[in-house]
């Protein structure tokens, strides 16, 4: 019998030799790779060969662990070799000393042929067949009883080690799943308060202009949060553009809306933070100055009206303006809009495109 040749430094195939005999798995990169191929090379060291294999079916291709100098012939033949053991659950360890004695296994004629094969089936809990740890020479050999016991412990290592693989997948496999879940239900539920936000947004604000509507003004007064009437001088004032008919049917809605979308923005440039102004009719706003005497109401108010004046349209456009004052815990809100709507009447008859503030004595 030959010397045993020296066993060289094992390693994954490189590009070419990967194309030829397939070796390059498709496995997740956090595979412990190097402890397989750590157990391939603890494989072939014990038994003093040059060639070492851990072949894993269960994957779109085996993994092969081979000394870079074997022809692709031999790997070859070491694949049909572990197919055959896998197939055979029951055979966990098949030694065979000379390949060209045995009718099975028994190599073509050519110098590079596999001579010598010895395989350890890996299992799972169950047995079922994970893939085989083979060790194969050019040369006839013999091992020796703590060399057989010693790979059959080299595959249950792999056993193991594949099995922690593959638990750890598959828990990595549910928590991802776990996680997009956690993400679909997420999405789901900022999508459900967009939607949310949407419709309350639809239902307090006017669609044309973007202020609050009428319907929205009753809720204001009364949210604890919402602007306070009743702890200081608040100002109501009525803006109605004047006459607005004239521009529908001169230039058309859509003109007309764009009329009205110029002069919300107007009063939205106009007024301050804590201020809330509402379409409160076809061509009709209502703003609310919550904490402002009659005097800086009338301020806003000028403001207003000379910027209406300068809104870039192809049509001059103009407004009058009436406002009222109320004071804290005397003047309720409706009796106050009630003033301000009837300076705005005055404000109309006098000539319009320009501001009346109430004066009734109190």
């Amino acid at each position: 019998m030959s010397s045993s040749p020296s066993v060289g430094k094992l390693a994954m195939p490189d590009s070419a030799s990967a194309e030829r005999t397939g070796a390059e798995p498709s496995l997740r990169g956090d595979v412990p790779r190097q402890a397989f191929e750590d157990l391939a090379l603890l494989a072939a060291t014990l038994c003093g060969t040059p060639l070492a294999m851990l072949w894993l079916p269960g994957h779109a291709r085996p993994w092969i662990v081979a000394d870079l100098g074997i022809p692709a012939g031999c790997v070859a033949q070491a694949r049909a070799v572990c197919e055959r053991l896998a197939s055979h659950a029951s055979d966990s360890l098949r030694v065979v000393d000379d390949l060209a004695l045995d009718r099975r296994d028994a190599p073509q004629a050519d110098d590079d042929a596999l001579r010598f094969q010895a395989g350890a089936a890996l299992h799972d809990r169950e047995g079922n067949a994970l893939g085989v740890l083979g060790v194969f020479d050019r040369q006839p050999r013999m091992l020796g009883e703590r060399q057989r016991a010693g790979l059959a412990a080299l595959a249950r290592q792999a056993s193991y080690l594949f099995e922690l693989y593959r638990y750890t997948d598959e828990q990595r496999r549910l928590l991802d799943e776990r996680e997009a879940l956690a993400r679909r239900l997420e999405h789901d539920r900022a999508d459900l308060q967009r939607r949310h936000d949407d419709l309350e947004h639809s239902a307090s604000h006017d669609a044309l202009t973007g202020l609050f509507n009428r319907a929205a003004l009753g809720r204001l007064l009364d949210d604890p949060e919402g602007p306070r009437l009743q702890g200081a001088p608040f100002v109501l004032v009525l803006l109605d553009i004047d006459h607005f008919k004239q521009v529908n049917d001169r230039y058309g809605h859509l003109l007309g809306d764009r009329a009205l979308r110029a002069v919300a923005d107007v009063i939205n440039a106009s007024i301050r933070e804590g201020d809330f102004a509402v379409r409160y009719g076809g061509e009709e706003f209502l703003i609310v100055l919550p904490d402002t005497r009659l005097d800086a109401g009338f301020d806003v108010a000028e403001r207003i009206r000379l910027r209406v004046m300068a809104a870039t349209l192809p049509f001059p456009l103009t407004a009058s303006i009436g406002l009222a004052s109320g004071q804290p815990g005397q003047d309720p809100p409706e009796a106050v809009f009630d003033r301000a709507d009837q300076a705005l009447y005055r404000a109309k008859t006098a000539g319009r495109n320009r501001i009346v503030a109430d004066d009734t004595p109190r």
